[in-house]
């Protein structure tokens, strides 16, 4: 797929120009064709019966993300968000008292919140990896910290706020040199980045649609290597993860779709099943550069403004890039910049959020990029910043 005539399939609201894509991506418009002809038809014909026409789509999802992140088709679970994915990975694994789970500043606030909760309600033990000079995760301070005890390693791939993109890899290879379960979260790599499962090591992984994918809202999947499908027990269970075997028995489902439930949302599978396809037609190398260089162009120009910061971390960076002008604060000039149609979000500090807990910083302009955009969006964003 030429990149060039992407723009063509990315819909246009008052001219807004998109630098926010991570938090809610704008859907290109076969995925949105495909999730209005299965709601008319379930408008026609119901439910049900609807579900029934599109067993050819749904069946195809499982290929099309197995596909997208290097899996196998067992390995991959249907789950509503990221979020959900990783509490159902998080909660499926068995803690007692004084178990030890490993993660990094960056983690991302929700999944803190789920450490914090089993901390008190399982009595494990959190222990944050200090980072390296650039902002990373300190690999070689995470493989001095485990002990016998230690009963996972948790870490967001690509954090939400600061252009960072973890050593994700090299963290999988202590994992599976200690023999450690590595629950890796993909909510704003998949989609952006080149994933692939096998290479980073990790047991479990979760992503979402509405992101990088470009997927309606209300979708994600979830990802277990089949080894270690059997470690984890679901926190529920449904008649879509289990089956009912006798009065008083059930069997759980031996792939990944023990994970699932069986009411969900089916214009919204089949439209995360054809963004994924859209992706992959255009191919995660060529996405994945594309990314890179506009995020790069757009830094190297931020940082030509006098007094203005560039705030990224780590020694990998990725499509989103965060900022701070002399003359205003980033609520102003983010709603300068939306008062333009160009928009963008601010990166506050929240109550628990470890990313900026070594800072004084209070508040982030975020421009997230996405392959749609091109040098006339930048262009057009740099006049209005000056």
């Amino acid at each position: 797929m030429n990149i060039t005539r992407l723009r063509a399939d990315t819909p246009s609201c008052e001219s807004y120009v998109h630098f926010n894509n991570a938090g809610a991506s704008p859907a290109p418009e076969p995925v949105h064709q495909a999730v209005l002809r299965h709601l008319e038809l379930e408008r026609q014909i119901g439910g049900y019966a609807a579900q029934e026409a599109a067993e050819w789509d749904l069946a195809a999802f499982y290929t099309e993300a197995a596909a997208l992140i290097g899996a196998e088709t067992e390995e991959i679970a249907f789950v509503e968000n990221a979020t959900r994915a990783w509490d159902l990975a998080f909660y499926g694994l068995a803690f007692e008292p004084g178990d030890h789970v490993l993660t990094h500043g960056s983690e991302y606030v929700s999944n803190y919140l789920a450490l914090l909760h089993r901390a008190k309600t399982s009595g494990i033990r959190i222990e944050l990896v200090p980072s390296d000079a650039s902002g990373q995760v300190d690999v070689a301070a995470l493989e001095a910290m485990i002990t016998p005890q230690t009963k996972l390693i948790a870490l967001t791939h690509v954090p939400a706020n600061n252009g960072l993109v973890n050593p994700a890899e090299t963290v999988g290879a202590v994992a599976g040199r200690h023999g450690i379960p590595y629950l890796l979260d993909a909510c704003q790599s998949v989609g952006q980045l080149d994933v692939d499962v096998r290479k980073l090591g990790c047991d479990m992984l979760c992503a979402t649609g509405r992101k990088y994918l470009r997927a309606p809202r209300g979708t994600g999947f979830l990802y277990v290597r089949s080894g270690f499908i059997d470690k984890l027990e679901p926190p529920f269970v449904d008649l879509r993860s289990a089956d009912w075997t006798a009065p008083a028995a059930y069997t759980l489902k031996a792939t990944a779709q023990r994970f699932e439930t069986w009411e969900r949302h089916v214009a919204g599978q089949i439209g995360l099943t054809e963004a994924i396809r859209y992706a992959r037609g255009i191919g995660m190398p060529v996405i994945e550069a594309r990314i890179s260089d506009l995020a790069n162009a757009l830094r190297a120009q931020i940082a030509d403004i006098p007094g203005a910061t560039v705030h990224d971390l780590g020694h990998r960076r990725c499509g989103i890039v965060t900022f701070l002008l002399p003359s205003e604060d980033a609520v102003q000039t983010a709603a300068r910049l939306k008062s333009a149609g160009i928009m963008v979000s601010v990166a506050s500090q929240g109550l628990g959020r470890l990313d900026y807990e070594a800072s004084e910083l209070t508040a982030l302009v975020r421009a997230s990029l996405h392959y749609f955009n091109d040098d006339e969006d930048i262009f057009r964003f740099m006049s209005t910043l000056k």
